[in-house]
């Protein structure tokens, strides 16, 4: 399979999935299947740096358990029109851009670590869940930051178009603490500022913090709050007016979940090395156990709680 990355400038969801395996060849109705048949491409938007999800590799390739998890989706693809060969285009993605790119049709698969909520059910599709995180506070351990209210007079990062940054704003009115919130950039320049002491704490999905402290120069000097400000519950993002190509991707997924590949795919990004030369030690949360056991594509909180 050729792989080129392509730089590119920039339903609300069912409670349970339980649907038949779909056609044998494209729908008529599925204009995403058309696009790949015509053009023998499918475009899989990445993110450069969450890992273990979606990172690159020492030799610029795209890998991680996101990654993984749409590679069974290609072939799925790739055997349901009856391609002898197909393209994956990998198009790099941030918290900014990814939902556009996926709303214009830039990009089939997003294959990141995009949040499955209610609010953006409105401009995309999601899969049945992958992974189920959880909102928290990274801080040094010299100035710990264990809870929200240990925020009030200080300032605290989230990244720009993420929604740890909205419940930050959230959290900051509804209980009355004056704290002051920086939109970062990216992840990196989040972590730069709690490194460099011009932010206190960085909110972020708790997977993706402690896979920051595993890559810092210093690990431990920095650490993790136990208090969770939401839950996470994350999808491959897809278009949200082709409800075909929805079905092949969540019937190869809950395949994944059925066949006891995803545990297989979950130790291996999560409780072995990775590259990158980490090893996270995680051990799959019991809300995404349940979703193993019954698939959900739900954008509500309270559905992993």
């Amino acid at each position: 399979m050729r792989r080129r990355v392509l730089a590119l400038t920039a339903v609300a969801g069912c409670a349970l999935w339980a649907g038949p395996l779909a056609a044998a060849d494209a729908p008529a109705d599925s204009f995403t299947l058309r696009k790949i048949r015509e053009v023998g491409v499918i475009s899989i938007g990445y993110r450069e740096a969450s890992v273990p999800f979606s990172y690159l590799d020492e030799q610029q390739r795209p890998v991680g358990y996101s990654m993984a998890i749409c590679d069974h989706v290609v072939q799925a693809v790739k055997a349901r029109l009856g391609l002898r060969e197909l393209e994956s285009r990998y198009v790099p993605v941030s918290s900014a851009t990814r939902i556009p790119l996926v709303s214009n049709g830039s990009v089939d698969l997003e294959c990141g670590v995009t949040t499955n909520n209610i609010e953006r059910q409105r401009k995309v599709a999601f899969s049945v869940t992958t992974f189920v995180a959880a909102s928290k506070l990274l801080s040094k351990k010299t100035q710990p930051v264990a809870r929200i209210d240990d925020l009030r007079g200080k300032a605290v990062t989230s990244t720009v178009g993420t929604t740890s940054l909205r419940y930050l704003q959230e959290l900051a009115d509804e209980r009355g603490i004056a704290m002051r919130i920086i939109a970062a950039k990216d992840d990196a320049e989040a972590f730069r500022l709690v490194e460099t002491g011009r932010a206190a704490a960085y909110a972020m999905d708790d997977v993706l913090l402690r896979g920051t402290i595993a890559a810092a120069r210093k690990p431990d000097d920095y650490m993790v709050s136990d208090e969770a400000l939401s839950v996470e519950p994350y999808g491959i993002m897809l278009n949200r007016d082709d409800p075909e190509f929805k079905r092949l991707v969540d019937d190869t997924i809950v395949g994944l979940f059925k066949s006891g590949e995803i545990h297989r795919l979950y130790r291996r990004w999560f409780q072995s090395q990775i590259p990158g030369g980490i090893n996270l030690a995680l051990p799959m949360h019991p809300a995404m156990r349940r979703v193993v056991d019954k698939p959900t594509d739900s954008g509500d909180p309270a559905h992993y709680r």
